[in-house]
């Protein structure tokens, strides 16, 4: 469905056409451009594109059209899906007239996440942007149920180098050859329950029974709500289902990769997911300049560019880094969670980057990739809705939670002159409290609440 569609069929009644809110966005539920969401820093709409790409002049169009009418942060989200900042009542149906005017068509509906890689990537076993298609065809009444909960995810896996393993969703369709699919629920690729597996025609109709089941249930009700039980009535085959799991690993994000039909892509990953409109719009601009044809956002707060050749790989990545986009796999801003903080967000107690630039530099031991140190500027937690290690900003300075939400108990109170010392601290505790071939975040496990405040304490 095309925006203008999306804007005839406002489902929630929280936004009129042009976008006033005329009731206050409940968190937790999607910030649509149909119903955007108050924050700190005005109003925030979350849009994915159909099948997760741009061109980049449709993605220059957008930033541009963020700063015009927004703040001009905009900002990539762990799953690969777009935000934008800053808007106010009156500037949301201006940003929605220049989704428009750029072509861009942003699906009505929970979102469907595909493979960044999908179509391109020689590795798949079939192209899930196709199933996507198919189940928003065959299954649109149901997707636009009003009944259906506004955070619905649904994970279409094709396979192939860029594994979405990791992403947790209510309903996983994950494609087992070129003609079937497994359809299981609840999880991640590890985690979710299967239900069935089938060719194409069958997957779409199991997904339709699960979406059913869960509008039966009642408004807001997710895959985890439906009893085991009555899955099992509905797919009695579903104990005996052999499958081929998703991949748990494939190649990182940020960087230059070479596909096996030699193509190359150039992924990069906005600093704690997060960039000015100004630098994307010259990042994009010279991208355009070297050849590249599209922009495929991806799990981890990032993109790659498409149809770049290998020798303008280099010059991007310099260029990039210029503009502050990761173009290297491996760094320590790929461990961080940060909202948008202090001097962009009102909510906010602390400049969320400025401390994570810090925290890079004076405790590098909580970095070893086992666990993610979340910077939450106040007790939402909009930046990171899974347990991290997480500091949590307050008018008494930061609440630290060794593993868990923003909105936790801290297990330890820090005033806010003393952060930089205190996890300069906690970090040497670890260091020093280490076993061999031990984990940070396995460390901070066996030191626990006592472990922590105890090193915090010492002089």
């Amino acid at each position: 469905m095309s925006i203008k569609a999306a804007k005839a069929s406002d489902r929630t009644g929280e936004a009129d056409l042009r976008g006033r809110p005329t009731a206050m966005r409940r968190r937790g539920a999607c910030p649509a451009l149909a119903a955007p969401m108050p924050t700190g820093d005005g109003l925030l709409v979350r849009l994915r594109p159909a099948g997760g790409a741009l061109t980049p002049s449709q993605f220059a169009s957008l930033a541009r059209s963020a700063a015009a009418h927004g703040n001009g942060i905009l900002e990539i989200t762990a799953r690969g899906n777009l935000q934008i900042r800053g808007l106010r009542a009156e500037t949301v149906g201006q940003l929605t007239a220049d989704i428009d005017a750029a072509g861009i068509t942003v699906p009505d509906g929970p979102a469907i996440e595909t493979s960044p890689l999908h179509g391109i990537d020689p590795e798949e076993r079939s192209d899930p942007a196709a199933m996507e298609m198919a189940l928003r065809s065959t299954l649109h009444d149901l997707l636009a149920s009003p009944r259906l909960a506004p955070k619905l995810s649904l994970v279409v896996d094709g396979g192939g180098a860029f594994g979405l393993s990791a992403l947790s969703a209510d309903i996983r369709i994950v494609a087992q050859s070129p003609t079937d699919w497994l359809v299981a629920i609840n999880g991640d690729g590890e985690t979710a329950m299967p239900a069935a597996i089938g060719p194409t025609e069958a997957a779409i109709s199991t997904v339709g029974e699960i979406l059913s089941l869960l509008a039966t249930l009642g408004q807001g009700k997710r895959a985890r709500d439906i009893d085991p039980a009555l899955l099992r009535a509905r797919f009695p085959a579903m104990d005996d289902i052999q499958f081929i799991s998703s991949r748990a690993a494939g190649m990182p994000l940020a960087g230059s990769h070479r596909l096996k039909d030699g193509k190359t892509i150039l992924g990069v990953r906005p600093e704690f997911g997060q960039m000015r409109a100004s630098d994307l719009i010259a990042l994009l601009d010279l991208a355009t300049d070297r050849g590249a044809t599209a922009v495929r956002f991806a799990p981890g707060r990032g993109f790659f560019f498409i149809g770049l050749s290998a020798d303008t790989v280099p010059a991007m990545q310099i260029a990039a880094a210029g503009h502050g986009f990761s173009t290297q796999p491996g760094e320590n801003t790929e461990h961080i969670a940060a909202c948008a903080g202090a001097g962009a967000c009102g909510s906010a107690f602390y400049e969320t980057r400025t401390l994570a630039r810090r925290l890079i530099a004076v405790a590098p031991a909580l970095f070893d990739g086992s666990l993610t140190l979340h910077l939450s500027g106040c007790a939402k937690g909009c930046a990171h809705a899974r347990p991290a290690l997480t500091l949590t900003g307050s008018a008494e300075g930061y609440g630290l939670i060794l593993n868990g939400l923003a909105a936790d108990q801290p297990d330890e109170l820090i005033a806010g002159g003393r952060i930089d010392f205190a996890i300069e601290r906690l970090a040497r505790s670890i260091e020093d409290n280490k076993d061999a071939g031990e984990s940070t975040a396995a460390c901070l496990t066996r030191l626990g609440a006592t472990g922590v405040s105890k090193a915090l304490r010492q002089e």
